[in-house]
């Protein structure tokens, strides 16, 4: 008996006592079916005892035993659920008793009319059921309950004679009021139940909803940031289960831009500084890259790489490569709030064939290899600041338009004697 009441006074007894026996890994549902059998067990053993005291201010005294019987049953399996956790066995019992102690009561005290038709308060049972099982394990306990109503009604039909008016116990004012405390008191606690069970599923529902609303800003999130490191295509294809993603592209453009002499400006600041500098610079670039069409590769230190003809990118590449080129360099001069440092650019543009794909398995990243990306490095390498370097293939999609300065030829490393055409700007008109 001692280590019982340890252990009934201990703190975790107390809590799940508190919650309704409610456990942290409860499933909203289940959750809300404990808590409405604790508030059902709570309001019949409330109401029974207010009943007794009410007959016996009537009038009528009979044994309390049965109904303290039945009392002292509902709160010892509850104290036994809390102790063991195991909530079928509660579940099962305690509709039990709601179920057979109204008739068990109605038969000790008489018939319908002596008993005020206590046999109503079964009628918590299939309810219950309802709350705590489902609609339709609900139905054996609902025809339980019509049986043995029918059974009492058949007993007491057949015993009616033998009852003398003289002989019963509870006066015949006393069993109206108290047909008609019973039909309010079933209906109440019937309507407060669920009542209650409709306002927890509410709220369930409304946190369930605030959860998909949290979940699809996550989502959203994560698409924005997946599609800020690849193209939406691509991205597309990842989430379909494409392993291997490499495309070949015959008329592409590839742009290489590369700050001069960043690092020797940037050994004269600090590294907040430097990162504060270089990140308005490429976003800047950003800004710029997709307003003419093309697809920002990477970014390697101080160079900006981005292709035009790539996807769903730019019709005319070669042509928004060389707007992204212009662009970029009267930005640097113009713009002192992206670039206070006066910075200029070494830009080398190539047309021609490459292949484009995901690399690696974790943080990935879109890049693209071949020939045409080489060149455009070495032209970069090559140029000159503030000059923007075009291979031949460059060269013949944009004469007709674009202004030349007169070809170079310069011996690249890996590449041998390169014709080089730098770009000066769009033709104006006559």
């Amino acid at each position: 008996m001692s280590s019982v009441l340890t252990v009934a006074s201990s703190p975790g007894f107390l809590e799940r006592l508190r919650n309704a026996g409610v456990e942290p890994g409860d499933s909203p549902e289940l959750a809300l079916n404990k808590q409405l059998l604790f508030f059902a067990t709570g309001l019949v053993s409330i109401t029974s005892m207010l009943w007794v005291a009410i007959y016996w201010a009537l009038g009528p005294q009979f044994s309390v035993t049965l109904p303290y019987l039945f009392q002292l049953t509902l709160a010892g399996n509850l104290v036994l659920y809390i102790y063991s956790r195991n909530f079928e066995f509660f579940r099962f019992t305690q509709l039990t008793l709601f179920l057979f102690a109204p008739f068990a009561m109605q038969w000790g005290i008489g018939n319908f009319i002596t008993g005020s038709g206590i046999i109503l308060w079964g009628l918590l049972a299939p309810f219950g059921a309802i709350l705590c099982y489902g609609v339709r394990e609900s139905i054996v306990w609902f025809l339980a309950w019509i049986l043995f109503t029918a059974l009492t009604g058949v007993v007491d039909f057949l015993l009616v004679d033998g009852y003398a008016p003289q002989k019963l116990v509870i006066p015949l004012r006393t069993s109206m009021v108290f047909f008609a405390l019973n039909f309010i008191a079933v209906a109440s606690i019937i309507y407060v139940l669920l009542r209650y069970s409709i306002e927890e599923k509410r709220k369930i529902q409304e946190r369930l909803e605030e959860a998909h609303r949290q979940l699809l800003e996550a989502q959203y999130r994560s698409e924005k940031l997946l599609l800020n490191i690849l193209p939406a295509p691509i991205a597309e294809r990842l989430k379909q289960g494409e392993k291997i993603i490499a495309d070949r592209f015959p008329d592409a453009t590839v742009i290489f831009a590369d700050l001069v002499d960043f690092t020797l400006i940037a050994s004269h600041m600090s590294p907040d500084q430097v990162f504060g500098m270089l990140n308005e610079i490429f976003s800047a670039f950003d800004d710029l890259c997709a307003r003419f069409g093309l697809e920002k590769i990477k970014t390697i230190g101080d160079a900006y790489m981005a292709a035009g003809g790539l996807i769903q990118s730019a019709n005319d590449p070669a042509g928004a490569c060389a707007d992204f080129a212009l662009a970029m360099q009267a930005l640097l001069r113009h713009d002192h709030r992206i670039d206070g440092g006066h910075m200029a650019l070494r830009i080398g543009i190539s047309s021609g064939t490459v292949v484009a794909g995901v690399v690696g398995k974790h943080k990935f990243i879109y890049d693209i290899w071949g020939d045409k990306v080489n060149l455009a490095s070495r032209l970069t390498d090559e140029a000159l600041p503030g000059s923007i370097y075009c291979d031949a293939a460059t060269y013949e999609h944009l004469a007709a338009r674009y202004d030349f300065a007169a070809a170079q030829r310069l011996h690249l490393k890996g590449l041998g004697e390169v014709a080089v055409y730098p770009l000066i700007g769009r033709k104006t008109s006559s």
